[in-house]
């Protein structure tokens, strides 16, 4: 019975062995170039980069318009503090429109 067991053991160390081997030569042979997804990640994201800045100007634009409608609306209605939500809202226009240019000039597209 004990050299039932010891073949057994050398039977599964061989094939182990084995599957080891062909697991490293599989992965060799399957690996492919880190670089060359890196470069198409870039090139499609580059590719949506014009159309995201578009989006954020059109962003831009319709904050400006709701805040111009929202302030002539307080502006008529005597509110006080008219000055202060026209500043907020031409504020934020103002930064959507710089954060989409500092960012399109930081990333050189």
């Amino acid at each position: 019975m004990k050299t039932c067991s010891t073949k057994f053991k050398g039977i599964a160390l061989k094939t182990l062995l084995l599957t080891t081997i062909i697991l490293n030569a599989l992965t060799v042979v399957l690996a492919q170039d880190g670089n060359a997804g890196i470069n198409q990640a870039n090139t499609q994201v580059r590719s949506y980069f014009d159309a995201g800045t578009n989006l954020m100007y059109a962003i831009g634009a319709i904050l400006g318009l709701i805040g111009a409608v929202k302030v002539y609306s307080k502006w008529n209605a005597g509110d006080q503090d008219t000055s202060k939500v026209a500043a907020a809202w031409f504020g934020s226009c103002i930064f959507l429109v710089v954060v989409a240019t500092i960012i399109k000039s930081f990333f050189g597209m």
